[in-house]
């Protein structure tokens, strides 16, 4: 489709705004998130925007081509429209933007991919509440569809710390209702903008990954959930689900996409997805699935709700890859998790003889790893999985992973995580969030940890409960990491108290909120045994004592005034 009559057509005005900058416009792991009505602030977005351009685009600004997208919750159109104005007055030659301006953020990347764009802007909180009174975030993506790295997301905040102008096209109006590309005359240039069917391009990928014949003949016989809780996913597992599958309509719950996700937390966890959660108890579903608000988070559940961990599942997939066809095409050269997440990534990795490489949290560091050639699957313990189809985590990718291998192995999710855990043993995980406290109080604990890690003291330290259980310490630090393919090196990623025989304490302040401080504290523990009861205990339980000692360590309660966390994974 081209681009008809622009001769004829008078030339939008650029308009040059003077502004000031912002406090606090810093990107964290995913983006800038902040409540709505800090983006709605006058300058605030433009401001953000512009940097965004400058630093991910650099000299290349000027006849660039981008991918805009959103999950659909409240502001999404308008900063939609913003983007196009300042990316027109900019330079920028092409946009594609979903319909609507909505884009899963699995889908953006590939769109970003497929269309071989430079860049993309992703407008999203992901998991983080929606509404007028909720959270906004915009994220720049690079060319290769992943989150952009540390180096261009500090460029955006040192652009943010002395910004005194951006450009913009305050009349241009684009109708990103319809489908089909329209051309509009920028003083200095043109601007194509096309808007496309934002589920389409993924689905027929994702035929590509999977065999949808075997996953919809094994469903025949299964009853199966996919809970989209009001966030973008909802017209995807529609599409897939019900209209290639022939799934009952049913299966697909919550799959109108609204503004603020229906009052609800788009976050899928045992938590906010507790509905869920009270169906599957009731044992009538094989399998269900839940997404986020953005669509690149997953939780899986079997029979009578049985929970897989996210660091389970990644370790699953990982030992079971040969029954993808894409894996089977392209073949697996490694895997890599975040820190945080458990190490049973690690001894599917050893056995079966691949590389597994340890990152910070944030998507953005499995980037360089997929581009060199070295990882093909990847995940995080905070619900993201993902491959190197994409360069970002995809919930939807992840449900159809799993499907793939049940119909491969014709066994239960319960009977697959058992053979599993008899094979490698089982990585006890949990973790305990600790949402909105201050952040005051926040970097005090995060001080009090940094003092006991530096004291000669702690190392080597036994560390016991009340009960009398103990943990002896083998290695403690503030986690650092050199990029292998870069260089680059991030500091102060996580504080890590690593015991003897598998055991690991793990403290953060999360990069993905909007407001205050998350405290996150992760603790791990292996064993393994030959009798399959075994690996039936309660993780809570298994852990208990470590969790204990994690607490009091850290002296949370006094620091926070919180006896219990917000959130236990």
């Amino acid at each position: 489709m081209s681009c008809c009559g622009v001769g004829a057509m008078a030339p939008n005005a650029v308009e040059t705004i003077k502004t000031s900058p912002f406090d606090g416009q810093k990107p964290g792991t995913s983006g800038l998130r902040k409540p709505v009505g800090t983006f709605q602030q006058p300058h605030y977005s433009e401001n953000f925007i512009q940097a965004g351009l400058i630093a991910g685009l650099g000299d290349k600004l000027v006849g660039s081509s981008l991918a805009v997208g959103g999950d659909g919750r409240f502001f999404c159109k308008e900063a939609a429209q913003l983007i196009i104005k300042i990316a027109a007055a900019n330079g920028v030659s092409k946009i594609v933007i979903g319909q609507n301006g909505i884009l899963s953020t699995p889908a953006c990347s590939h769109i970003i991919r497929k269309y071989e764009l430079d860049g993309g802007f992703i407008l999203t909180a992901s998991h983080n509440p929606g509404g007028p009174k909720g959270d906004f975030g915009i994220k720049y993506n690079i060319s290769n569809g992943g989150p952009a790295p540390e180096g261009i997301t500090n460029k955006i905040y040192e652009i943010t710390q002395k910004i005194t102008e951006y450009k913009i096209a305050p009349n241009l109006k684009v109708d990103i209702t319809r489908m089909g590309m329209s051309c509009h005359k920028i003083a200095g240039g043109t601007l194509t903008v096309e808007v496309i069917d934002p589920v389409q391009d993924y689905v027929d990928y994702m035929k590509e990954i999977f065999d949808f014949q075997a996953i919809q003949a094994y469903l025949k016989s299964k009853n199966v959930l996919l809970n989209a809780m009001n966030g973008v996913t909802g017209p995807y597992l529609q599409k897939i689900f019900v209209n290639e599958m022939q799934l009952p309509a049913e299966s697909c719950l919550n799959c109108e996409i609204l503004p603020d996700f229906g009052g609800k937390h788009p976050d899928p966890n045992l938590t906010y997805a507790s509905d869920l959660v009270e169906i599957m108890k009731q044992g009538k579903h094989d399998f269900a699935a839940a997404f986020d608000g953005d669509g690149d988070r997953n939780m899986i559940l079997g029979h009578k709700a049985f929970f897989v961990t996210p660091c389970d599942s990644l370790a699953v997939l990982a030992a079971n890859l040969e029954c993808i066809p894409y894996f089977q095409k392209h073949g697996v050269k490694g895997f890599a998790r975040s820190m945080p997440t458990s190490e049973a990534l690690d001894k599917v990795a050893e056995k079966c003889g691949k590389g597994c490489y340890e990152v910070p949290t944030g998507w953005k560091f499995f980037g360089n790893l997929m581009d060199a050639g070295k990882i093909n699957l990847c995940g995080e313990e905070s619900f993201g999985t993902g491959s190197d189809h994409v360069r970002e985590k995809d919930g939807i990718w992840a449900a159809l992973a799993w499907l793939s291998v049940l119909a491969h192995k014709q066994k239960s999710v319960e009977d697959v995580l058992l053979d599993h855990w008899e094979t490698y043993g089982r990585n006890y995980f949990s973790r305990y969030d600790y949402e909105n406290v201050s952040a005051e109080a926040g970097a005090k604990l995060m001080e009090g940890l940094d003092k006991l890690i530096q004291d000669p003291k702690t190392r080597g330290m036994t560390f016991s409960d009340p009960t009398g259980k103990s943990y002896r310490m083998q290695h403690l630090d503030n986690f650092e990491y050199t990029d292998p393919i870069d260089g680059s090196v991030s500091k102060n990623q996580g504080i890590r108290f690593i015991f003897e025989e598998g055991f690991r304490i793990i403290y953060r302040l999360s990069g993905t909120g909007s407001s205050g401080a998350t405290i996150r504290i992760y603790v791990e523990g292996y064993d393994r045994s030959d009798n399959a009861s075994f690996y039936k205990e309660d993780a809570q339980e298994f852990l208990k004592p470590l969790i204990t000692i994690a607490v009091r360590t850290s002296k949370l309660k006094e620091l926070t005034g919180r006896d219990q966390p917000t959130v236990i994974t």
